[in-house]
């Protein structure tokens, strides 16, 4: 499946997120006419469309959504002029008389800057615009889905009904992108996770905790073993710290400070407080100030693997994307100035390594200092930046820049991957730290017997290793390559008779530490190749009379119905072939 179609190229009198904030309008007031008394809240244009948020009498149905489309195109072809006026706050509040939430975003309007309305016919909207001249231009528009939202996204604030739609100046580019969003809909993880049993949530163990079954499982060990590989390759060595540290320990690292609300309650232990940890930074602080530490260790490269706990609103929740409890993968590296911008150079290469690995391409953005909440001098992020963007030339990485989006105590590089179906996400991160070895006194002594201060490199390639492999599910579409697949090979007997030479061939490729499904039970062949396939299981053996009697097997891939008879010496070649190369093919 191709990428997200992207809009016309031919000039259009207006950009795509002005038309789709006008269709949000067309549609608000299309909800007025049908439903007396609703209140309005907020209509943006968003990445793939339109939402507008409404507090109504009734909860809306499916069929409520077909008849504000009929009577959107209707009010188009009868007030198609959309019109604007600017007023002021008295004449502002005369105009929204109860409408809560409008009268709430009006006091959001700084004073001084203008109040303006949009409207066409006798309905309006309090609006900053921009929006389209009129509604009955040529365009294709569509309402998706509804949803429940907080007004304003703050859980302590009435749910309002989000309806979502999408607009496209032509019927083609919505067809297209209609089409790209069943993609969406049948790669989406959560579906595949049920389907071909990877992963489940519970009530019983709290939202936004996910639990690994033997299938996924499969798959997240065979990525921590690539992971390793190339890690240990680049001469990182393995730590493993604790998940609950004193309340101190975040508070020297300014995590309480800065990250408090992302972070759990305490829990006391012997009279004092105690934190699960949302970081495993400190802890590998911790580990480099257990003894004394000197140049000549240097870089020193440490890794974990390690599970880190933060609070993230139920709204925000979604299958493995986003989660209370995750597992990082987690490393810091303590080096000397000298040594920096190497170090550096060589994360951002290994991060091309592995993403590149699963077939993704990447986008790497250098971000900047926050506005707020921020700790250390302005020359210590200046050096943080310098050291980053000198890297990045190292490592021949152009950079595009995310004005204000580091972290609280350094700048990073972010990298953004591309799936299959084009989109975006956010997992890699490189952030160059100058401040924490400040802040917990780290020090080494130089070549000149002088104590000097490190400088510590955090990173993380995948992120979060949940995040990281609900997207992979959906780029791979659950199609594994052969290599991180959860089961590899299925065999399939075509008769009872037939069984044993499935098993003692199942033996042998499990011997090779292949992961194999013997599948023996009573059952028609037919069905078992069903199965399979429906577990998205690359290579499936079939084995009858024939071959038995040569020594061969049948092979049939993944996605089609064509069969091949192979020596068994051969396939096994073959699947050992595209194990060691980590290969690709299969997949997508």
């Amino acid at each position: 499946m191709s990428a997200e179609p992207s809009a016309s190229t031919e000039a259009e009198p207006y950009p795509l997120s002005t038309l789709r904030h006008s269709v949000a309008h067309l549609m608000a007031s299309a909800v007025g006419e049908l439903f007396p008394g609703v209140k309005y809240g907020f209509g943006p244009s968003i990445e793939h469309g339109f939402y507008y948020d409404f507090e109504l009498p009734e909860p809306l149905t499916d069929g409520a959504l077909r008849r504000i489309e009929k009577r959107m195109r209707k009010l188009a072809r009868r007030a198609p002029e959309l019109v604007s006026s600017e007023v002021d706050r008295d004449a502002a509040r005369e105009r929204l008389v109860g409408q809560d939430f409008k009268l709430e975003a009006l006091d959001l309007i700084p004073e001084g800057e203008r109040i303006t309305f949009y409207g066409h016919g006798e309905w309006e909207d309090l609006c900053e615009g921009p929006h389209i001249d009129r509604l009955d231009r040529a365009f294709a528009f569509k309402l998706q889905s509804i949803a429940g939202a907080y007004w304003r996204g703050d859980e302590k604030n009435p749910m309002l009904q989000r309806v979502y739609g999408t607009a496209f100046w032509s019927e083609e580019e919505l067809t297209e992108h209609l089409a790209w969003l069943e993609e969406v809909r049948l790669r989406d993880h959560r579906r595949l996770g049920v389907e071909m049993d990877l992963f489940s949530t519970h009530a019983e163990a709290g939202s936004g905790f996910v639990f690994w079954h033997p299938a996924l499982g499969a798959v997240r060990r065979a990525v921590e073993d690539f992971w390793w590989d190339l890690h240990t390759r680049a001469g990182y060595e393995a730590l493993y710290t604790p998940h609950v540290s004193r309340e101190d320990l975040f508070a020297v690292s300014g995590h309480l400070e800065n990250y408090g609300e992302m972070m759990y309650a305490p829990m006391e232990i012997d009279e004092h407080p105690y934190r699960v940890k949302p970081m495993n930074c400190p802890g590998h602080i911790l580990v480099y100030q257990s003894r004394g530490r000197s140049y000549r260790e240097f870089p020193l490269r440490w890794a974990e693997l390690g599970t880190v706990y933060r609070y993230e609103r139920s709204g925000t929740l979604h299958g493995m994307l986003r989660v209370r409890g995750f597992t990082q993968d987690d490393s810091h590296i303590f080096c000397t100035p000298d040594q920096l911008t190497d170090e550096l150079a060589g994360v951002l290469r290994l991060v091309r390594e592995i993403l590149s690995g699963f077939g993704f391409q990447f986008t790497a953005y250098l971000a900047t200092r926050p506005a707020e909440k921020t700790i250390g001098s302005d020359e210590i992020w200046e050096r943080a930046s310098s050291a980053l963007l000198a890297a990045a030339e190292q490592a021949d990485m152009p950079l595009e820049i995310d004005e204000g989006g580091g972290t609280f105590y350094g700048p990073k590089i972010d990298f953004k991957m591309r799936d299959a179906l084009g989109r975006e996400w956010q997992t890699s991160t490189v952030q160059c730290d100058f401040n924490l070895p400040e802040r917990f006194d780290l020090t080494y002594t130089d070549s000149d017997g002088e104590r000097k201060r490190p400088i510590m490199v955090h990173r993380a390639i995948l992120g979060s290793f949940e995040r990281f492999m609900g997207v992979l599910i959906e780029h791979f579409g659950g199609r594994f390559p052969v290599w991180c697949a959860p089961t590899q090979v299925a065999l399939i007997p075509i008769r009872e008779e037939h069984a044993d030479c499935c098993r003692a061939l199942g033996e042998r490729l499990r011997s090779e530490l292949f992961r194999v499904d013997a599948m023996l039970s009573a059952g028609h062949m037919n069905k078992k190749i069903k199965d399979a396939q429906q577990r998205q299981v690359p290579f499936m053996l079939i084995v009858g009379d024939r071959e038995v009697e040569e020594g061969t097997v049948t092979v049939r891939r993944r996605g089609t119905r064509e069969q091949e008879t192979l020596a068994v010496e051969d396939f096994l070649a073959l699947v050992r072939e595209l194990r060691a190369s980590r290969s690709l093919a299969l997949a997508t």
